[in-house]
């Protein structure tokens, strides 16, 4: 997180969620922004299996020596799952890093340079995006009086892949 700007840092929340990052401060200075969402214009069928595998991943590290999960409850988390809309394959921090297959290893990783596996470009249409509204930030409560009320969490109003209860506009 401390640089340079335009490289990704992939950090680890509750010990199950890789979150993306883009660093955007100048090097040596901690700054990045979280990526909380990402529309789906392609590759919706990559992205549900790299869900599906790192649930499935996810469960059996938790399960452990206790055995197999349900094959009943399996199937119908696998039919939910399923059902997912595109827009929502990736509405989260943590769904972001599991649609894409991101993990820690990615941090470093120059999101800028053309050739890399995983970049930042602009969107395949010359269409007006719609506006940009901010909201409070989410989940840091905990955070000190004044930060958790800030207004540094950005989103395109309305967007369908935007967190649920923040879709202003």
């Amino acid at each position: 997180m401390f640089g340079p700007p335009g490289v990704a840092y992939v950090y680890l929340v509750y010990g199950m969620y890789d979150c993306l990052n883009v660093v955007t401060g100048d090097d040596g200075t901690a700054a990045a922004v979280l990526i909380r969402a990402v529309q789906p214009l392609f590759g919706t069928e990559l992205m549900q299996a790299e869900r599906w595998a790192r649930r499935t991943r996810r469960r059996r590290s938790s399960v452990g020596s206790e055995g197999a999960a349900d094959p009943g409850s399996t199937a119908a988390a696998r039919a939910r799952f399923e059902r997912t809309p595109a827009s929502r394959l990736a509405s989260g921090p943590g769904l972001v890093g599991a649609a894409f297959g991101i993990d820690t290893t990615w941090t470093g990783t120059d999101l800028c340079a053309p050739a890399s596996l995983l970049r930042l470009e602009m969107p395949p249409s010359a269409e007006p995006l719609a506006a940009v509204v901010t909201t409070a930030r989410i989940g840091v409560a905990y955070a000190a009086d004044g930060w958790a009320e800030r207004p540094w969490r950005f989103a395109l109003a309305g967007h369908p892949s935007v967190s649920a209860g923040t879709r202003q506009g």
